[in-house]
């Protein structure tokens, strides 16, 4: 087991900076992901990690040891790939026994071991299968028990559910939950997925463009986005550009395009008139039949619905702005496109990502 510090590392390739300036530390037996989208430096964090990339500036210590100029074979890490990188002219057992011969570990221990670790995956009696007859699934799970067996301090996996359908993409995800808490392993996770990352995460590391934009806990990072790009990334926030107009004891009330006040749980250091972006999760957003009475209840109509199983996806028009709604298709399965419905944002659901000054 171990931790893992990153101070003040950055990555170029020539002219092309991938990785600037990131400082994050990773807890000893912690679920970590690196999210965000293609391009943004997560698989590039993660080989300097394990030590296939040199960090142009900056240090990597495990444990309080720098290792950021060690090669791959002395940090005792185990990565699993995107593609599973498996040897397809070998048995379940020799790929996973690979990285123990390697090691030259005595042939009875590595059969205890990679029987252990094929227990561990749920992979026990395929031993003799070459890797060729197995699922997706299946492989997934002997780079999984050949990425353990070598009983590594730090796991890294890189986007290891990506070439999984949508059925085996849930289930390996419970199973990689289920044993990083069995083993107490430090994790490492690369995704662009929001939902792998916040369901399985203990601390989650955002990035865009090569920088952190937010460091936290899954609630964190879903419920207090940074700015505008967490809020759109995670959940896919709407984003309302409007004007402070009044300032309350208990919330401020934010003007959006001259048409209509929306009423925001109070923040501290804003001021009348100042430009701000406030940013509202589809789930924070509720229709109804009825018109009630109360904050931040508005007419607004269905433009397009959309079902997804439990959930249905609605664009609401409110005067001249769209909004996204998403909600349990039985509780709001009634309505339909070009509807006119009410509509009431959750005061305390919402967010200010961004300010400008006075205008």
């Amino acid at each position: 087991m171990a931790s893992v510090q990153m101070q003040n590392i950055s990555k170029s390739f020539g002219d092309v900076i991938a990785v600037k300036e990131i400082n994050l530390t990773i807890n000893d037996g912690e679920f970590f992901s690196l999210l965000g989208p293609s391009g943004c430096g997560k698989t590039t964090l993660l080989r300097m990690i394990a030590g296939f990339y040199l960090p142009t500036t900056g240090h990597i210590l495990f444990n309080d040891r720098d290792v950021s100029s060690l090669p791959p074979n002395k940090r005792n890490t185990a990565m699993v790939f995107q593609n599973y990188a498996l040897f397809p002219h070998m048995t379940v057992f020799d790929n996973v026994a690979f990285g123990l011969q390697a090691r030259k570990i005595a042939k009875q221990e590595i059969k205890e071991r990679v029987m252990r670790s094929l227990e561990l995956v749920d992979l026990s009696n395929l031993e003799n299968r070459h890797v060729t007859q197995l699922s997706g699934g299946q492989q997934q799970r002997v780079a999984l028990a050949r990425a353990i067996v070598i009983e590594p301090d730090i796991l890294l996996l890189d986007e290891p559910l990506s070439n999984l359908d949508a059925k085996l993409r849930r289930e390996t995800r419970e199973e990689i939950f289920r044993l990083q808490r069995e083993l107490k392993i430090t994790t490492i996770y690369v995704t662009h997925d929001q939902e792998e990352a916040l369901s399985l995460s203990d601390k989650i590391a955002l990035l865009n463009k090569g920088e952190c934009q937010q460091l936290g806990t899954p609630y964190e990072i879903y419920n207090q986005p940074a700015n505008e790009f967490v809020a759109h990334f995670i959940g896919r926030a709407n984003l309302l550009k409007g004007i402070i107009r009044q300032i309350n004891e208990n919330n401020l009330l934010v003007e959006i395009n001259q048409e209509f006040m929306i009423s925001v749980s109070k923040y501290d250091g804003f001021r009348n008139g100042q430009k701000v972006t406030l940013a509202i999760k589809p789930d924070a957003i509720l229709v109804k039949k009825d018109q009630a009475i109360g904050k931040n209840m508005f007419i607004g109509k269905i433009l397009t619905k959309h079902f997804n199983g439990y959930l249905t996806e609605y664009e609401i028009k409110l005067g001249n702005s769209i909004v996204n709604m998403i909600a349990l298709s039985d509780e709001y399965g009634i309505f339909g496109e070009d509807e006119i419905i009410n509509v009431e944002i959750a005061e305390n659901k919402i967010n200010i990502v961004g300010a400008e000054e006075e205008i």
